[in-house]
């Protein structure tokens, strides 16, 4: 009589952890379906997030990159006056020299100081011209940063919309969730939650339909459906991996397959014919 009520508690113990899997799957589906109400506004806002991070960032680089080329003009525009002085030493000192060999000297110097500045003008145009694509890159960036924070605004506002309807109802399921996890052991939870994040629908205990699985609808033997009935252990589906229910105790009303009936003819019919 002991080892029967032994057995009969162990029997229960099974039956319990189907039937809170269950209500625990029935509220994270619940969750999930307020998730797809959301849809991918979540994401977007992180996307558009993302963009205005870009965009602020690329400003930024064209801005120190302005600053650069403002500080090479600048420093060609102090070349070109020490240049353009030493012209200016150079021919007053021409006026100076005692022969021809000094003069052909200065004057070569005069040359080489005129290349120099011509070069560093050249620099300078370069420098301003690309100074200028540069502003007018961050006018463009500028605008789209813009547009980007306007669309933001919008996708933050229609998102918080959604998700203070849904908060309550949300907060409220997930806290029955976290009630129903510690009555279930943790060997059977840890394998529930496994099986339903590898799961493309989140379901990770299903019930028998049709006398097939109801996540994978692959058909399930006849014996294995009378031990899943009869709740000595926890099955999984041999296909798709996810826990097995009968439909009785998830507290659902099963579907049944009805055998096509068969027309006969009556023997009497067969011989008028």
């Amino acid at each position: 009589m002991a080892t029967e009520s032994k057995k009969s508690e162990k029997d229960r113990s099974v039956e319990d952890r189907l039937r809170t899997l269950f209500e625990l799957q029935s509220i994270l589906s619940e969750i999930d379906r307020i998730k797809i109400l959301r849809g991918e506004l979540p994401n977007e806002v992180k996307d558009l997030e993302d963009n205005i991070a870009r965009f602020n960032t690329r400003i930024e680089k064209y801005q120190e990159e302005i600053a650069a080329l403002k500080k090479d003009i600048a420093t060609k525009n102090g070349e070109i006056s020490e240049r353009q002085a030493k012209i200016a030493r150079y021919k007053e000192q021409q006026d100076n020299v005692r022969n021809n060999r000094e003069f052909d000297f200065l004057n070569k110097e005069i040359e080489f100081e005129g290349l120099e500045i011509q070069l560093a003008e050249k620099k300078i145009r370069e420098a301003t011209a690309a100074r200028e694509a540069k502003e007018a890159e961050i006018v463009k960036t500028k605008e789209e940063l813009a547009d980007g924070e306007h669309i933001l605004d919008e996708k933050r506002a229609e998102l918080a919309a959604i998700v203070s309807e849904t908060k309550a109802e949300e907060e409220n399921l997930r806290a029955r969730a976290l009630e129903l996890e510690p009555i279930i052991d943790p060997y059977t939870l840890a394998a529930f939650k496994r099986i339903r994040k590898n799961a493309r629908n989140g379901l990770g205990i299903v019930t028998v339909q049709r006398n097939a699985c109801g996540g994978c609808f692959n058909r399930i033997p006849s014996q294995r459906q009378l031990e899943i009935k009869m709740h000595k252990k926890i099955i999984v589906c041999e296909y798709c991996g996810r826990i097995m229910i009968d439909a009785k105790l998830a507290g659902i009303e099963e579907e049944v397959v009805e055998a096509p009936v068969t027309k006969r003819r009556s023997s009497r019919a067969k011989a008028e014919k």
